[in-house]
């Protein structure tokens, strides 16, 4: 019934998506400490943020975690939580309609990230960061964002993943064509973690496996 690994996931992805994230956090921490904004790390380094290392270092050829749904995912949700707080305060209306228009706006820019879920909460349920008005999006939001995407960048390069990610060229598939994967998506009617040139590529693969095992 449960099943403890990914699809594809291998005990090297594991440790260097662990010890990325340990480094990619560290890393922004530090440089969120230096910055002054109000002297607490506390503040400096937004909580959502250790979701998105999750998302870049873990699965780093998810689309919810590629640069810019990062950063600019991130940044707009600010933006957001800071409207709706000073315009509903800081209630549980507030805190509602601050995630839904986050992810109506992520969805409308093409930068959902679901920790812009939280991102978007932290001046509604902090008046401590709503005083800091609209430049709590560019810091520590911004910053951490783009320091954070950044050590993904660098981790991965050095441990040969594909970061922000390109999917691999899909080997011939006879009968298989782009038009298929969009048909069938379509059909499904759902939205899945996956781009649908991965997913061609992806069945391409099985389906070269398929035949060899075949023949």
């Amino acid at each position: 019934m449960f099943r403890l690994a990914m699809a594809g996931a291998q005990w090297r992805d594991r440790i260097g998506g662990a010890v990325g994230g340990a480094l990619g956090i560290g890393i922004t921490a530090w440089v969120s400490a230096l910055s002054g904004f109000d002297g607490t790390t506390a503040i400096l380094l937004a909580a959502p943020i250790g979701a998105s290392a999750v998302l870049i270092f873990a699965v780093p050829s998810s689309p919810l975690a590629q640069p810019w749904r990062v950063i600019g995912g991130n940044i707009l949700s600010a933006l957001v939580g800071t409207l709706v707080a000073a315009w509903l305060g800081h209630g549980a209306l507030a805190a509602g309609v601050a995630v839904g228009l986050a992810i109506l706006a992520m969805s409308l820019t093409r930068s959902l990230h679901p920790p812009g879920g939280g991102t978007v909460l932290l001046p509604v349920l902090a008046p401590a960061v709503l005083a800091h008005g609209y430049g709590y999006a560019l810091l520590p939001i911004g910053v951490n964002a783009v320091l954070l995407t950044a050590c993904g960048v660098l981790v991965h390069r050095l441990t040969g993943h594909s970061y922000p990610h390109r999917a691999l060229p899909a080997p011939p598939a006879p009968g298989l064509l782009p038009e298929d994967i969009d048909a069938a998506l379509a059909e499904a009617g759902e939205a899945f973690d996956v781009s649908r040139e991965d997913l061609l590529a992806l069945l391409a693969r099985a389906e070269t496996h398929a035949e060899a095992r075949r023949g």
